[in-house]
């Protein structure tokens, strides 16, 4: 997918919505509410796209792991984790989101966390071993990063039976709260 077209089927999906702005969490990482490199899992193009010109409305960009990490947040220290087709992570700490690339950092055996925990980590290693990864990937990052609690997002974060201590499995729909919250910040990246 590209950006225009991932903007031609917003508009129609929303022509009979009342909305007056857009919030867009963009797969990849965002610095001062811009798309800074291509995605990894989609099409080129989005880096400097008029996002604002093709939905005819001002829009906010944000990290879409982020954007799900907002409106999944419910105060204190949480670290968010996107299991999808690769590995999104957020934190947020008393209010103040920040989008992580997590994914891409060396792992175990020349592999990375996102080779562990992405969709090619789940096909690889089986629902089992993979489940176990995620297990031990979420209480090593829980520890050294201090955080309360973790939540465990995106499309197959419904794999996992029984969440680890403090972790609870969160819902893509929350990406809307996160969208809505995202306006309501009084500045760029305090959500409450």
């Amino acid at each position: 997918m590209t950006a225009r077209q991932m903007c031609a089927w917003a508009k129609k999906a929303a022509s009979d919505w009342p909305h007056d702005v857009a919030s867009i969490g963009y797969p990849g990482p965002v610095v001062h509410g811009k798309p800074v490199r291509e995605p990894y899992n989609l099409a080129k193009g989005w880096v400097g796209f008029d996002y604002a010109k093709a939905l005819g409305c001002p829009v906010k960009i944000i990290n879409d792991a982020a954007m799900q990490a907002l409106g999944s947040y419910q105060g204190g220290r949480m670290l968010f984790l996107g299991l999808g087709t690769g590995l999104g992570s957020a934190m947020i700490v008393d209010g103040v989101v920040e989008p992580m690339e997590l994914a891409h950092l060396p792992y175990k055996h020349g592999k990375t966390y996102e080779d562990y925990l992405g969709i090619k980590g789940l096909k690889r290693l089986g629902k089992k071993e993979w489940r176990h990864y995620v297990a031990s990937v979420v209480e090593e990052l829980r520890t050294a990063l201090l955080a309360d609690y973790v939540i465990l997002g995106g499309g197959n974060a419904e794999k996992i039976k029984a969440p680890p201590p403090k972790t609870r499995l969160g819902n893509n729909d929350n990406a809307f709260l996160g969208g809505y919250r995202l306006w309501s910040m009084p500045n760029s990246n305090k959500c409450i």
